[in-house]
């Protein structure tokens, strides 16, 4: 066993026991059938060799793209909103590279889900190591800013062979789904901590585990400030500021992409923020934006563009989508 996995070990023995509502085998009513075939579906595609995955990925994301009219309206939506630099074709070509990778995305989620990451070790590159190292060494709990890229899940299963970490995550309304990715991630992490449970969240902070934590979605009025994203005034959740301010914890700012192989990944923890949080709400969300805007613009193909995050719009304004 690694050193690195004998501390996931560790940190998911000490996590809170994960107790679902029913056992797998309780979910035998017919709703739960056609979730049934789409996790037998997700187990063949993470065993799929390398290059039969990317083409059904690329295949479901063309497929999305023609005939899913709603989610390409966003997608038109949020690039429009955020590259006006770019010219209608080459708008019209980033959804389109957006859907494709959005599709790998799936086969990728897949296999961090459904396989021991240890398979793809020699796929990953990790940069700034040190200042994880750093923070570990000085026995705190770090608060690690994950962003939505298409390879997310991938992405933390990939960050779990270097260091150990527990996840937010928002519950799945298909209770069957929901028993299945809970399990899936807690395989993966330490702990798998509901979003809305902020006094579990800062109690593993404080007990010295570091916590993967994505920010960039719109969760509504009340949650958030707005604050530039890509030029858009964008609902920004306030929590990362309070999270910090609550725990002391350093805030690690992680990217990670598929590189233009698509066979490798990369992923690259950035320096803790300095002088966060500020005690200026509004300031402290547009940093955030602006870290996640600068990792977006590196590979803006593989972001979720399918998302509506400008949703919630300052009182006056017209709705975009």
């Amino acid at each position: 066993m690694s050193k690195q996995q004998a501390r996931r070990k560790s940190q998911q023995k000490n996590a809170p026991e994960y107790r679902p509502q029913k056992t797998a085998l309780g979910f035998v009513h017919p709703r739960y059938w056609s979730t049934w075939l789409a996790i037998g579906a997700m187990y063949v595609a993470a065993w799929l060799p390398w290059r039969l995955k990317l083409w059904v990925g690329r295949a479901i994301g063309l497929i999305v793209w023609r005939f899913v009219k709603r989610r390409r309206h966003i997608a038109e939506t949020n690039i429009r909103l955020c590259f006006p630099e770019l010219d209608a074709a080459q708008q019209r070509k980033l959804v389109k590279d957006i859907f494709i990778a959005n599709g790998i995305g799936i086969l990728e989620t897949a296999t961090g889900w459904c396989r021991d990451p240890e398979h793809l070790r020699h796929r990953v590159s990790f940069d700034g190591q040190e200042h994880m190292a750093r923070v570990e060494a000085a026995g705190k709990g770090a608060l690690i800013i994950g962003i939505h890229f298409s390879t997310l899940d991938l992405g933390g299963a990939l960050h779990s062979l270097f260091f150990p970490a527990d996840v937010v995550y928002r519950p799945h309304d298909n209770a069957l789904f929901e028993h299945f990715m809970t399990r899936a991630r807690s395989n993966i992490f330490g702990a798998a901590i509901d979003r809305h449970d902020l006094r579990g969240l800062v109690r593993r902070i404080r007990s010295g585990n570091h916590v993967w934590y994505s920010p960039d979605q719109d969760f509504g009025r009340e949650a958030s400030v707005f604050a530039p994203f890509f030029g858009v005034e964008a609902a920004t959740i306030k929590l990362t500021a309070k999270i910090a301010h609550m725990t002391g914890a350093p805030v690690m700012p992680l990217i990670f992409h598929r590189n233009p192989d698509n066979r490798t990944y990369r992923l690259e923890y950035l320096p803790p923020l300095d002088n966060f949080p500020s005690g200026d709400e509004v300031a402290d969300a547009a940093r955030i934006n602006a870290v996640i805007e600068a990792a977006i613009r590196r590979h803006p193909e593989q972001y979720l563009w399918l998302h509506r995050r400008f949703k919630t719009r300052p009182e006056g304004e017209p709705k975009f989508y």
